[in-house]
């Protein structure tokens, strides 16, 4: 029996969402672009029907039956797009006219059949490669019977066939009875939603409901409408991505601190970094951070609490400079801002970091506020477990940052996320000789031995130390510790050394 050939694919002028349809819409088909108003329908088509001009010098034919040549201009122009060269045909009443240079024909005053001849007819004179019909709900509209309607719809697409058009058809699902009865009729379906939030941008995603003979990727993708551009952020398939690395450990620059974790922190491996705020735990990462930058790697930083300034404060007071390293290239510093980003977003821009600037440690600060991103926390967990699938799979050394609720007393977890990390570094205060110091451990590491010891750290203008092994701690894990031993292992103030 001979193995079925893979369809022809057309290109849509998006080029991830062409990555979702594992190389574009199949040749010569009908495609249905589903969703209410405002989710992007009409941008995309424009797109798909340009890089059909721009690319390859497809003829494209766009009939509009809801706006007008001027109105599409003008969408168009939004994004720094020119419609010249695309025929646009358009059937709307009178009164939504601003530019008369076409024929008007009045839809509302003459049957389907006639509407659809005068469409058939227009595509016979062009002899288009691409097609876009705008949109299905007019059509309904005119039909008034649901069978008649279904019956010119399977006329117009064995028309298209014959003249061999890719076609994109859109419906913006405002006569939602019986809006799925030709799903049956179309080789595509490609659902878009828009979810509004409480506070903040609302959310664009699409995905394949169905597509025959061709594979694609399913389940739903987070898009976003720019200026000048659609952007697709594909859900990610960690297994799809894996590569050969070195395995090693990666120092912090700091020799106790080394000593601490177990030689460093192992590539391909996920370090989790927990404590109350302003224990330091930022700063911890900053030290790998610019461990990474000295060696030579690429280092990305992904901030949902602060902005750059205060990072830049921070890593100043540290005696790091990460300005001349971000402005060199040899670090990424995005500021991710929970409003206004999707979790798809997010793991694109981090993949970008990776596939782009061959990052080798990837900072997350804070997984907090990454999980107020979306209410369905559930998937955004899946959505984390897998991107750090993804990173570990690729041998990047990622540090995640858990703020603890409270500062001293009964500090609790937001969440128990231990199980994503394959290490887990435990801050704290802790009340000595009156003062507060903070104490660091390691409680947990899958990829080998570490200290079972608690240690003092500070940190200095001359950089980050950590003390020697401390054995009169009592309550560190309870997160109300206490140090009844002597204060010499303490670590003093370098002009107290002095």
């Amino acid at each position: 029996m001979p193995t079925p050939k893979s369809p022809d694919k057309m290109q849509t002028g998006i080029p991830e969402f062409d990555l979702i349809l594992r190389g574009g819409l199949p040749r010569e088909r009908l495609h249905l672009l589903e969703g209410s108003p405002g989710t992007g329908k009409t941008t995309i088509a424009m797109q798909f029907l340009i890089q059909g001009r721009d690319d390859v010098g497809e003829k494209g034919l766009y009939v509009s039956l809801s706006e007008s040549t001027s109105e599409l201009a003008a969408s168009a122009a939004s994004h720094g797009w020119s419609l010249d060269g695309i025929e646009v045909f358009e059937l709307v009443p009178l009164e939504a006219q601003l530019d008369r240079q076409q024929s008007i024909l009045y839809p509302a005053e003459i049957e389907l059949g006639e509407t659809m001849r005068l469409v058939m007819d227009r595509i016979q004179a062009l002899d288009p490669d691409r097609v876009v019909i705008d949109s299905l709900s007019e059509l309904r509209l005119l039909a008034q019977d649901q069978l008649r309607y279904r019956r010119q719809i399977l006329a117009l697409k064995q028309f298209l066939q014959e003249r061999r058009c890719t076609t994109l058809v859109l419906d913006d699902l405002t006569n939602r009875d019986g809006s799925k009865d030709l799903h049956s009729l179309m080789h595509t379906v490609i659902s878009l939603e828009q979810v509004e939030r409480s506070y903040g941008a609302a959310r664009r995603r699409l995905r394949i409901a169905k597509m025959r003979g061709a594979t694609y990727q399913s389940g739903w993708h987070d898009f976003a409408i720019t200026s000048g551009a659609v952007l697709v952020f594909p859900s990610l398939i960690a297994e799809e991505h894996k590569t050969e690395f070195e395995a090693g450990e990666v120092s912090s620059g700091v020799k106790s601190l080394d000593e601490l974790t177990g030689s460093g922190l192992a590539r391909g491996t996920t370090t989790m970094l927990v404590g109350p705020s302003g224990v330091g735990k930022s700063s911890l990462a900053l030290q790998y951070v610019a461990e990474a930058v000295r060696r030579g790697e690429y280092a990305a930083y992904f901030s949902f609490d602060e902005t750059f300034a205060t990072l830049l404060q921070r890593s100043t007071a540290l005696g790091i400079d990460i300005a001349e390293a971000l402005k060199e290239g040899k670090l990424g510093w995005e500021r991710a801002n929970p409003s206004r980003l999707s979790p798809g977003e997010f793991v694109w821009q981090v993949r970008r970091g990776v596939e782009d600037r061959k990052a080798r440690v990837v900072v997350i600060d804070s997984l907090n506020s990454y999980l107020s991103t979306m209410p369905e926390e559930q998937a955004l967990t899946l959505q984390m477990h897998e991107l750090l699938t993804y990173l570990n799979n690729q041998g990047v050394v990622t540090i995640l940052i858990l703020a603890q609720q409270g500062i001293v007393g009964d500090v609790q977890n937001p969440v128990d996320l231990s199980f994503m990390s394959d290490a887990v570094v435990l801050m704290r205060f802790f009340e000595a000789y009156g003062e507060v110091r903070k104490a660091i451990s390691v409680v947990k590491k899958r990829s080998g031995v570490h200290e079972l010891s608690i240690r003092e750290f500070r940190l200095f203008p001359e950089g980050m130390q950590v003390g020697p092994r401390l054995m009169d701690f009592h309550g560190i894990l309870t997160g109300v510790p206490s140090y009844s031993g002597s204060p010499d292992p303490l670590l003093r103030d370098m002009t107290e050394a002095n």
